[in-house]
């Protein structure tokens, strides 16, 4: 069975040269025929990846906040305000999704898109964990106080990297009313938006999912597929998943359904500084995040490995204690890093161990906060 197409700017990006793959069941554009090509664009000017295999879901009823605030483990979004004529501004928080015993659903995005009682929160979802937190709000979030509405079909998301990026996104996604400088001092998560509803509108939302200066753009599906044609048409360069990845472990994010599963705790890959609000109230899973913080510590780490002048290996692959063949940690993603200049990895590696082995080569294990 092909994998399902959910992206508007589909079209688009293969009249463009787009060459597609499956993943986790959805189709997205591997790469457009000359990746070293988008990565020095990415890198150096500007280059726009297509987001909208990820999913959307509109939560909205009578009290959706007061429910998801149970399940998220992060600060909830407050409503958007004016921020000059004709803008709205609002910040997007991140979460984690948890089971009772402190394990990983999803994480998530969360965006308020206006009053609560009417526009609701908007929920930027991994498609690698969408089924599993679906079923999860089933069980947790009652019809009655809050529905849930996969708006993933009706929507598209893109984002727009690189040191060109704010001023492209300035000019064609907020008509230049915010501009390009106020966009780069902006934190991770909050956003920017012309016009007086975000149900409508382009979101503009400044992201640090990869380490270049990088900006989604959310909203309806056909306008983020004229966003995309003429941020192209003003010189960005298309570019396709595997230069996304390599970017992002370059930064040292992680991604659920890759880095994250159903077996990960928040602190074991290092997302809980983002993902947890440690003041707020009652939410699954609290009870046992709290007791690690305060009386314990996770077995293992996400670490950035720098493992030299080799292939680059696959995702699995087993990390063994420096002299001896005890397997210590694993490799959850590997790209070859043309900005450190060598094969690049995440992996889990089992706490206070400094040095792992990968085919008897000896490879130096970053420390953290254990």
């Amino acid at each position: 069975m092909s994998a399902e197409r959910v992206s508007p700017v589909w079209q688009a990006m293969e009249e463009a040269g787009g060459v597609s793959a499956d993943y986790h069941g959805r189709s997205l554009m591997r790469h457009f025929g000359d990746p070293a090509g988008s990565y020095e664009a990415a890198t150096l000017a500007a280059a726009v990846f297509d987001r909208s295999h990820r999913s959307r879901l509109a939560v909205t009823g009578r009290a959706p906040g007061q429910m998801l605030d149970g399940v998220l483990t992060g600060r909830m979004p407050v409503a958007p305000a004016a921020c000059g004529d004709g803008v709205l501004g609002g910040e997007a928080t991140y979460h984690s999704v948890l089971t009772s015993k402190g394990k990983m659903i999803c994480d998530a995005w969360s965006m308020l898109r206006g009053d609560e009682d009417s526009a609701g929160f908007l929920l930027d979802v991994p498609v690698g964990g969408v089924s599993a937190l679906l079923e999860h709000f089933k069980k947790f979030l009652p019809p009655r106080l809050a529905s849930v509405r996969d708006v993933s079909a009706d929507t598209g998301m893109i984002t727009v990297v690189g040191p060109d990026a704010p001023t492209l996104v300035s000019r064609l996604a907020l008509g230049l009313l915010v501009g390009s400088d106020e966009l780069s001092a902006l934190s991770e998560g909050h956003w920017r938006l012309t016009g007086s509803s975000v149900v409508d509108g382009l979101a503009v939302i400044k992201t640090e999912e990869v380490w270049p200066e990088a900006y989604s753009v959310v909203g309806p599906a056909g306008a983020v597929t004229a966003l995309w044609k003429a941020v192209v048409a003003a010189g960005a360069r298309p570019a396709g998943h595997g230069v996304w990845s390599t970017l992002r472990v370059e930064g040292g994010r992680p991604v659920f359904g890759t880095d994250m599963d159903e077996t990960t705790i928040p602190i074991e890959a290092g997302i809980h500084d983002r993902a947890i609000d440690y003041g707020k109230g009652c939410y699954t899973g609290q009870e046992v995040i709290i007791r690690i913080r305060d009386r314990g510590h996770v077995n293992r780490h996400l670490r950035q490995l720098e493992l030299g002048d080799v292939p680059t290996p696959a995702s699995g692959t087993e990390l063994h204690a420096h002299g001896s063949d005890k397997v210590v940690g694993r490799i959850t993603s590997a790209v070859q890093s043309p900005k450190y200049g060598q094969t690049l990895a995440l992996a889990y590696v089992r706490r206070g161990v400094k040095t792992v082995t990968l085919d008897g080569r000896a490879i130096a294990v970053p420390s953290g906060d254990d």
